[in-house]
């Protein structure tokens, strides 16, 4: 039966987010029930685009890369693909009127990342934002509205505030491979081989800045379904960017900064009492 198949396909994208995201994979487990397996097979689809391009330097990255991109439009035309990642992620896609667009714009800054190094202008930086991370806010949030348009256009901007600051403390966390084994810069105007305290104190503030616009327009006006899940990715992304401040500019090169498993225990303990209190 097509629902057997269906099943394992979604146990798989399950897989793909407990494999490569502690952190993520906890913040979905606390998402409902009727949400998370599609949050699950999102993540699926976006976890394997960027392992192409990241991680599969002795393969032909722009081939598999196309062929993705091709698997998955076939997939969506004939409603099922015996890629499991992909026949999870197309069902998501067309139960949860994920339009195209933002697949699209997901691709192209996938694609960015085969070729381009630098990104000089802020026009750039803001265009690969939106397509590596800003989107895949906007596709979990057609996830937690079910169809209400009115709710996803009140929230889009935070949604995508909120995928902003997820990148970029993500940014600052990787520097040391993004620079010295990928070879990319993404901060415009940044000496990112010899960052500064005044060049990373000016990001930490504009990371902030998109926080504080999506926790108050945003997390706080999500539906009950999401609302937990959502607030305890953002208080880990937090408490990254706060040992990032913490951490000396010349020394975020030569450290990946980690939340300890006890710690995300205690951001969830401490996280869902304010949840029950009714605090957020």
């Amino acid at each position: 039966m097509k629902s057997i198949f269906d099943n394992v396909s979604y146990k798989c994208s399950k897989l793909v987010t407990n494999s490569y995201s502690t952190s993520f994979s906890l913040a979905t487990r606390m998402l409902s029930p009727s949400i998370r397996e599609h949050v699950y097979n999102i993540y699926g689809f976006v976890r394997f685009a960027d392992e192409i391009v990241d991680t599969f330097h002795d393969y032909d990255k722009e081939g598999l890369l196309n062929r993705f991109e091709k698997d998955y439009y076939l997939s969506m035309h004939q409603g099922i693909s015996l890629n499991p990642i992909l026949n999870a992620f197309i069902h998501t896609v067309k139960n949860n009127n994920i339009t195209d667009d933002l697949v699209q714009a997901f691709l192209k800054s996938m694609r960015a990342d085969l070729s381009k190094t630098e990104y000089k202008t802020e026009e750039e930086y803001n265009e690969y934002i939106y397509g590596s991370a800003d989107v895949v806010g906007l596709m979990c949030l057609r996830v937690f509205v079910k169809g209400d348009e009115e709710k996803y256009n009140k929230l889009k901007e935070p949604a995508m505030r909120l995928g902003s600051a997820f990148q970029k403390v993500n940014f600052l966390r990787d520097l040391k491979d993004d620079v010295e084994l990928l070879n990319r810069s993404y901060f415009p105007n940044v000496n990112l081989k010899q960052l500064d305290n005044k060049s990373k104190e000016e990001i930490i503030k504009e990371i902030e800045a998109d926080f504080e616009f999506a926790f108050s327009n945003g997390i706080l006006q999500l539906p009950v379904e999401a609302k937990f899940g959502v607030y305890m990715a953002y208080r880990y992304y937090r408490k990254l960017l706060k040992k990032l401040k913490a951490t000396p500019s010349a020394k975020i090169m030569d450290t990946r900064i980690r939340i300890s498993n006890p710690m995300k225990i205690n951001l969830l303990a401490r996280s869902y009492v304010k949840y029950k209190l009714n605090l957020i």
